[in-house]
């Protein structure tokens, strides 16, 4: 902010960054889970192994976590003044 950013740019910045870490270890964990589908299959009570509500809903579910994890301290971020964060630097 001090070299022209907007309140937007930093919240955007902060945002996008924490999302593409997310987006990277859901990737990962999706090889996994691949595997260990057959494992699990018989702790599933009620769900087929290869049930695609159940993995939407949870990938939504850990995406708006993750979202709410990037945007509230991008939030707190935007709202320090830089002369203040830049003094403690």
């Amino acid at each position: 902010m001090s070299l022209g950013a907007t309140r937007l740019d930093i919240l955007l910045l902060v945002v996008c960054q924490g999302m593409w870490l997310a987006l990277g270890r859901f990737r990962e964990r999706r090889f996994r889970r691949t595997a260990a589908l057959a494992l699990k299959a018989n702790l599933l009570y009620g769900v087929k192994p290869p049930d695609p509500a159940t993995f939407v809903a949870v990938a939504a579910g850990l995406g708006l976590v993750a979202i709410l994890a990037c945007y509230i301290p991008a939030r707190r971020a935007t709202r320090i003044d830089p002369m203040v964060a830049l003094r403690y630097q």
